[in-house]
């Protein structure tokens, strides 16, 4: 039995998913890019507005996948956050290439564009901006410093689907971009993400590095009699299983989205006087930004505070977690990255807190964690 009575997060069934698995199953097709998948590629495309979406295992997997459509060589250098989650960084290292990890902006915590230009060199190939909760990158500025330099650009967007910046969706900046279906995203299916071809150039090889480096995707399109190994690859395809689970999600967007962004609109105004109190900062979200309230959290003045707020909390049955650990610091990105200077990025991963947020949190349990932090001394 669970010791808190209101979790961090709680997928939540919203619509047609187990009509829809069961459909999947009476049509004897559960393995990979069934008509379930298709429709999901199909949605998010139109959504999206890109050349073409592949589902995934994972975000993970799509990451992996950009990691082959660059042709990345030992030596070669990937610029990205040391706040995120470490498959950023495992997708490249994975080809021989090196992170090269920037710190974050102090306000958003996203990639901190005025330091990009800095950490360019001869062996750069890729800069990977991270949307953190949800909340656009400055990408004008990053795809300026990425033209200077003739470099990929590839947006971790595992936050912030259907997030806009400056009045365009998240994950169409970039030459390619990834998603997350992971249960603690907005729109799940246990274990999933997806994969967004904004650049034709990475089209056709994207089907063939996910069909195991094959061109089975041309076979069953009757464009080749049989298909064979034509490049390296491997088995990124979910089943068709949970690409059903995952349409009917996504088909209910607009109705878990208003859910998701009342809470965080909730938390933000029942917050900000206690938080002015205590020194405690709320997000930040800019103007010219729209996010998808995938995360809310709360900026603690120390560590010390930020410990003692989870175990208040937690005394209360209520869960509340803190997030990434630096990369740069990490046992393995030290090997890899060395060690570099991200004082933003040390400083708020010591103090930032993440409170619940989930579709079917009642306004009854989420006032209930308002009154339990509400209650908290921050010193």
């Amino acid at each position: 039995m669970s010791p808190y009575d209101i979790p961090f997060n709680r997928p939540a069934i919203v619509g047609d998913e187990m009509r829809y698995m069961a459909d999947a199953v009476e049509r004897g097709r559960i393995s990979g890019d069934g008509d379930y998948s298709q429709r999901c590629h199909a949605l998010l495309r139109q959504e999206l507005g890109a050349v073409k979406v592949l589902l995934t295992t994972n975000c993970t997997h799509a990451l992996d996948m950009t990691g082959l459509l660059l042709d990345l060589q030992p030596g070669d250098e990937v610029i990205l956050p040391s706040f995120t989650f470490v498959s950023t960084a495992n997708a490249y290292a994975l080809r021989g290439a090196r992170p090269v990890f920037a710190d974050i902006r102090p306000d958003t915590l996203n990639l901190d564009e005025t330091r990009l230009e800095g950490l360019v060199t001869p062996r750069t190939r890729a800069v990977v901006p991270v949307h953190y909760a949800g909340v656009g990158c400055e990408m004008d500025s990053i795809l300026a410093v990425a033209r200077r330099h003739g470099l990929e650009v590839v947006e971790d967007n595992a936050h912030g689907l259907f997030g806009t910046y400056r009045g365009r969706l998240l994950g169409s900046f970039g030459a390619m971009s990834t998603l997350s279906f992971h249960e603690t995203k907005n729109f799940t299916c246990g274990e999933g993400g997806a994969l967004v071809i904004n650049d034709p150039r990475f089209a056709e090889r994207a089907e063939i590095v996910r069909e195991k480096g094959t061109n089975r995707a041309k076979f069953f399109r009757g464009e080749v009699d049989r298909y064979t190994w034509v490049d390296l690859g491997s088995s990124f395809l979910p089943s068709d299983l949970l690409a059903a689970y995952l349409l009917a999600q996504l088909e209910k967007r607009e109705e878990v989205q208003a859910r998701r962004l009342a809470q965080w609109g909730r938390y933000r105004d029942e917050l900000a006087e206690w938080a002015a109190e205590h020194g405690v900062r709320l997000p930040v979200v800019p103007s010219h930004c729209v996010h998808p309230a995938h995360i809310f959290y709360l900026l603690f003045p120390g560590l010390d505070a930020r410990q003692a707020f989870i175990g208040h909390l937690k005394a209360r049955r209520i869960l509340a977690v803190s997030h990434y650990v630096p990369l740069h610091l990490s046992e393995h990105g030290r090997k890899l990255g060395g060690v570099q200077s991200c004082p933003v990025t040390e400083d708020v991963a010591d103090r930032l807190v993440r409170l619940p947020i989930y579709y079917d949190l009642s306004t009854d349990d989420q006032m209930r964690i308002i009154d339990a932090v509400r209650s908290f001394d921050a010193g």
